[in-house]
């Protein structure tokens, strides 16, 4: 039997789950790293002196990044192997965590933070493409939506650590607990996240493929698809081919609204609350709550694919969305209310991005999944550092 089938209908095993929560992880440390600068936003402004436009620069720029590396590091794993580039992309964050602590000028901050962004945007494409493919098509749903809740908890998680550590120790001390994490993040995946099978399969690997199987407890012979002299090589214009075109447009534009209206909100957050006439203290809380919001909605959403299909509930959960976020907007003069609401904004703006983590790969083949996924989060980050700057204006 193919690898897929076997895989899409055999139970999921431990060792399938031990990969998902491996890969919660590393979206909550991917989580933790783009909101970091949000809530050290306070400190920062004062070390540099930043201008409201150079701030909001400095707040996309991991953005800008994440665009960048999803579109031109992320589709390399198509060709070199998921768990490879996942490695590779935690090395680049690694280095530019690091030097984002030590850098001296804004405009080196700035390239640090589109550094980051860049890893960030690898592990993040890769890894929603592994825990897929890991997945039988029972749980899939759970599966990703357990991923996706890593995001809101890493960022609940930074909101915590940066009110504990940076009024004593500054906000360089943020970025040194997520290097940390980095490295840690490092070791788990090169010692128990497997290749893809999918990857392996698609370039005739048979006995790596059935190690693998056998690893995971599945029964049935392997057989495989293609070989690697069959499986022709992928290319960005593969997905703007007549048979994808439609998909991929469809992916990008619903990528660029729902992560824009996440990010938007996540990263200014703190400090728009503070200018409201809250204090630091609440400001702080707010994008916690707002966080914690988005860890619920995605674990809400994934037990409801186990009854539901993933497309109406991405439908109807963007909808919910948008009504939220408005009353999320003008309730700031009522800080009990505006604490629910931001609960609700970050419920319902997850549970869209795990609706998309999960649609997304299954729009593509094999040969085609971290490129085609890549691709459709590309347009979001830029989109964002042009509305940002001009808001600040």
């Amino acid at each position: 039997m193919d690898i897929r089938k076997l895989i899409d209908s055999s139970p999921m095993g431990l060792r399938q789950w031990s990969i998902i929560f491996i890969a919660l992880y590393l979206n909550a440390l991917d989580g933790y790293d783009m909101v970091a600068m949000a809530f050290g936003a306070g400190q920062v402004t004062e070390a540099f002196t930043l201008s409201d436009v150079q701030l909001g620069w400095l707040l996309s720029a991991a953005l800008i990044g994440i665009g960048l590396g999803s579109l031109f590091l992320a589709p390399n794993a198509d060709r070199v192997g998921r768990t490879r580039l996942i490695t590779i992309s935690l090395f680049i964050d690694l280095v530019g965590l690091v030097a984002t602590v030590f850098a001296p000028t804004f405009t080196l901050l700035f390239i640090f933070r589109v550094l980051t962004g860049i890893g960030v945007g690898g592990v993040l494409v890769c890894v929603t493409v592994l825990v897929s493919e890991y997945s039988n098509l029972r749980f899939r749903g759970l599966a990703v939506a357990i991923y996706a809740s890593g995001y809101g908890l890493g960022a609940s998680l930074c909101g915590v650590i940066a009110s504990a550590v940076a009024p004593s120790h500054g906000w360089q001390a943020i970025f040194w607990v997520s290097a940390g994490l980095t490295v840690v993040a490092i070791a788990l995946t090169v010692l128990f996240v497997p290749e893809s099978a999918d990857f392996l399969a698609a370039r005739g690997h048979m006995d790596k493929v059935r190690y693998i199987a056998a690893k995971l407890g599945l029964k049935g012979e392997v057989t495989i698809r293609a070989t690697k002299d069959e499986e022709p090589r992928a290319a960005f214009k593969d997905i703007l081919s007549p048979s994808f075109v439609r998909t991929t447009i469809k992916l990008w534009l619903a990528f660029s609204f729902v992560m824009f209206a996440y990010n938007f909100t996540s990263q200014w957050t703190p400090k728009l609350l503070t200018e409201e006439g809250l204090t630091a203290q609440q400001g702080v809380i707010g994008g916690i709550m707002l966080s914690f919001g988005g860890t619920i909605g995605a674990l809400i959403f994934g037990f409801l694919t186990t009854k539901i299909d993933s497309r109406p509930l991405l439908i109807v959960s963007c909808l919910v969305a948008s009504g939220v976020l408005v009353g999320f907007i003008f309730s700031t003069s009522i800080p009990t209310l505006m604490f629910s609401l931001g609960v609700g904004v970050g419920l319902t703006l997850n549970a869209c991005i795990t609706g998309l983590y999960t649609v997304a790969p299954e729009a593509y083949p094999s040969a085609l999944r971290t490129r085609g996924t890549g691709a459709s989060r590309r347009p979001f980050p830029l989109r964002c550092a042009r509305l940002l700057r001009q808001d600040c204006r």
